[in-house]
């Protein structure tokens, strides 16, 4: 099984990374883990031109596209910064998510195919937020756009989201044994909803981007 690790704080040393290593002992020892960091990759993350005009993908992100294209099962954790995750990891989302990569319109109607079929997620977002007052006021509305419109969208399945606050005044410290047995649960138990539906997408997505 080939696990991508992302820690997507764009700070070192956070509660993300920890939380990270925490989920990588975890793993089953036949894994063969693959581990970035966000803060450093070395990539522009504004999309430009949107779809319309191809952007060169930096050597960072070829190299994070084998890895997500080779992946049985990803792992990401991230911090909920003003209901979303952080400005670089947004701009990765934008960069490498691309149409024919991850993801294909079809030219006649309004659907699409997932190209990451094939492949299960786990999603970690730490919040000064209780998780209740997620629910209750916000909707978990980040929870349902990293569910539905963002690794299911592509394909993921089946995508687990774990929220872990509030992280601010001691939550961390006195919740750290409950929230570090949760995370070491997620890597113990991965399992792909329909396994024999994943298929390398890099190669024929780099070749027909080809000028």
């Amino acid at each position: 099984m080939n696990v991508l690790l992302i820690d997507g704080h764009p700070d070192e040393g956070r509660y993300c990374s920890f939380l990270m290593e925490e989920y990588r002992v975890a793993l089953p020892a036949h894994a063969k883990i693959t581990a970035v960091a966000l803060r450093d990759l070395r990539f522009d993350p504004n999309l430009a031109h949107g779809y319309r005009q191809r952007t060169e993908w930096e050597p960072d992100l070829l190299q994070l596209a084998e890895a997500l294209d080779a992946c049985d099962h990803l792992a990401l954790a991230f911090p909920m910064w003003w209901g979303a995750e952080p400005a670089m990891l947004k701009g990765l989302l934008d960069r490498l998510f691309l149409p024919g990569f991850t993801f294909a319109y079809h030219d006649q109607d309004t659907f699409w195919d997932r190209n990451m079929a094939g492949r299960s997620a786990d999603v970690i977002i730490t919040m000064d937020t209780p998780p209740f007052f997620l629910w209750l006021v916000y909707g978990n509305a980040v929870i349902r756009r990293w569910k539905g419109q963002v690794l299911g969208f592509v394909g993921f399945k089946p995508v687990r989201i774990l929220p872990l606050g509030q992280v601010k005044f001691g939550g961390a410290e006195k919740h750290a044994a409950k929230w570090t047995g949760k995370v070491r649960r997620l890597a113990q138990t991965i399992r792909q909803a329909e396994p024999a539906k994943k298929e390398p997408r890099l190669e024929r997505f780099l070749n027909r981007k080809k000028p």
